[in-house]
């Protein structure tokens, strides 16, 4: 039992001694102190009225009864109210039905009853409004507010769910954030530094080196410093919500030339072509396509790679990016995710230095979700004797 149901089952019972001092009831054998024991019966329903709603009903019936059998106490009935209340509230959901449907009988049974037995139609309507008020009502009372409480609990289980679905659209918004800076940061910086590091370890690894072709590699470095320092400024820009400076400098697969002559001041010759007629592209398209090609420029330096086939072909709804690497020295088809054993001197003199550059193995994911993001195709591996990146993105839908 809950101890407020206790409290107001005793103040339900001093209310109802009260009315009996007042001589608010009507007894037929029964002595007014008699009406107390019905009365306490109801009021001890009502103590057990959340914690066994059923056996509150049954007090009541039984209290109810036995009252009416001595005459009628109007504290009793008021409190009987209380009891059907609870049972519908409380109770099996299916008891609200079943009370509804008996109390309505209940109450026409006792009119038609009171009208025929005193052969009054006003007695008779009286008495049937009266068995509706306590009967009828209490039902229909217990069954709207328990609909109330279950939709309120429906909406709440509904907002959390809705708000367990907000967290995790945010989470995977936020892992989908993180995994495009990541690309963003490898394509942009770890490029270049690929590139100076490949270009210096060459420098460093031969002391036979005449002035010019220093200069020529110092340069280069120098460009890729600068390029990366661009594109990180980029990076910061769109991070900080600087979309104007960001937009900008935003990478093209019409600037695709510019990543071909740049591995060539490399030591790598690079054919570049493009097949059909250029046009603008979209723009998830554009960065796409010039960061796949530039990773695959870029694995080829990093594994000593002295040739590349660059196609850049511009199809009805589509473009395709193609880069092929043909055999190494040793008759094996390059592949873009290995250790890099003296790339930088192999690009620039042919002469491999064995200083063991290990590749981080995020190239060719970075290629692939970079196609998947646009809707596109990817392929990296083994053609031809030699090794291929080929990827096929479509442009009809960011039109």
């Amino acid at each position: 039992m809950r101890r407020d149901d206790v409290l107001w089952a005793v103040a339900s019972f001093l209310g109802g001694v009260a009315l009996l001092a007042a001589g608010v009831y009507q007894h037929r054998w029964a002595p007014a102190p008699l009406f107390a024991v019905p009365l306490a019966l109801t009021c001890l329903g009502v103590a057990v009225r959340r914690s066994r709603p059923l056996l509150a009903l049954g007090l009541g019936v039984v209290a109810f009864a036995g009252d009416f059998a001595m005459g009628f106490s109007l504290g009793t009935v008021i409190v009987v109210t209380d009891n059907i209340y609870a049972a519908v509230r409380y109770g099996p959901r299916a008891l609200g039905r079943w009370m509804l449907g008996i109390t309505s009988v209940f109450a026409v049974v006792a009119g038609v009853t009171a009208g025929i037995l005193m052969r009054e139609v006003e007695m008779a309507a009286v008495i049937l409004v009266q068995c509706a008020l306590v009967g009828t009502t209490p039902v229909i009372t217990g069954m709207i507010i328990r609909q109330l409480e279950e939709q309120a609990a429906a909406e709440r289980a509904r907002a959390e769910q809705v708000a367990r679905l907000a967290e995790l659209d945010r989470t995977a918004a936020v892992q989908a954030e993180r995994a495009r800076m990541a690309r963003e940061l490898h394509d942009m910086i770890a490029n270049h530094f690929s590139a100076i590091a490949i270009q210096s370890t060459a420098v460093l690894s031969r002391a036979d080196l005449d002035g010019d072709t220093v200069r020529t590699v110092l340069e280069s470095v120098r460009e890729n410093s600068l390029q990366g320092m661009t594109e990180m400024r980029a990076m910061i820009g769109l991070l900080r919500g600087e979309d104007e400076e960001a937009e900008a400098v935003r990478r093209r697969v019409a600037e695709a030339g510019e990543l071909a002559e740049r591995a060539r001041e490399a030591g790598m010759e690079v054919r570049f072509h493009v097949d059909g007629e250029a046009r603008d592209l979209p723009a998830p398209v554009d960065l796409a396509g010039y960061r796949i090609i530039q990773e695959s420029l870029t694995n080829v330096l990093k594994h000593g790679g002295k040739a590349a086939d660059v196609v850049v072909g511009y199809r009805p709804g589509a473009v395709t990016l193609t880069v092929d690497n043909p055999l190494d020295d040793a008759g094996r088809p390059l592949s873009g995710e290995d250790v890099i054993t003296g790339a930088g001197a192999d690009a620039i003199t042919g002469t491999g230095t064995g200083a063991g550059v290990v590749s981080a193995g995020a190239g060719i994911i970075g290629m692939r979700e970079r196609a998947a993001l646009v809707g596109g195709e990817f392929e990296a591996g083994p053609y031809g004797g030699g090794w291929r990146v080929h990827a096929l993105l479509p442009t009809e839908e960011f039109a």
